[in-house]
C-alpha cells in the first residue's frame, strides 16, 4: 500500500470516528387520544409524512404526527429528501388542524387539513408522489 493510500484510508477512519450521531426528533408532547381534534402550528419536520406541531419553544408540548392520507418515500429511498423538502415548503410554520387516529411507534396517525383542505390531497397537487412502506401496491 502506497503511502498516499495510506493515509487516505487513516483520514476516512478518523473521519467515521468523528461523525456525529443521528439526532431524534425534538417532538416530546402528549399525544392525543383517538378520535380527539387537536390543532397548532408546524415547528418540525422529520420526513415526508411526520411533522410535529405545538407551541414555539416547547419541544416538551410538541405532537408527533404521522400524515394518515399521504404516505412519502422513506428519507433514504428515491424521491424522500424530496418528499421532505415539499412537506417542509407547504407546512412549516403554518397551522394544522388534525383529527387523532390509531398511534404507531411514538406519534400519533392523524388527519390534517391545511387551511380547510386535506394536508394530503395538497401534497398530490403539489407533484407528491406516494411510496412509502404504508402505501398499499
Amino acid at each position: 500500500m502506497t503511502r498516499r493510500a495510506l493515509l487516505a484510508a487513516l483520514a476516512a477512519c478518523l473521519a467515521g470516528a468523528w461523525a456525529s450521531p443521528a439526532l431524534a426528533d425534538p417532538c416530546e408532547g402528549a399525544l392525543p387520544v383517538k378520535g380527539t381534534s387537536f390543532s397548532g402550528v408546524v415547528r418540525y419536520v422529520g420526513d415526508g409524512d411526520g411533522l410535529c406541531i405545538g407551541p414555539a419553544g416547547r419541544p416538551d408540548r410538541w405532537i408527533e404526527i404521522r400524515l394518515a392520507d399521504f404516505y412519502a418515500p422513506e428519507l433514504h429511498e428515491r424521491g424522500g429528501q424530496d418528499a421532505k423538502r415539499r412537506l417542509q415548503r407547504t407546512v412549516m410554520g403554518k397551522w394544522l388542524v388534525c383529527r387523532a387516529g390509531r398511534r404507531s411507534y411514538d406519534r400519533v396517525v392523524a388527519a390534517c387539513t391545511i387551511g380547510g383542505r386535506p394536508l394530503g390531497m395538497v401534497l398530490s397537487s403539489a407533484g407528491g408522489i406516494e411510496g412509502g412502506r404504508g402505501k398499499s401496491r
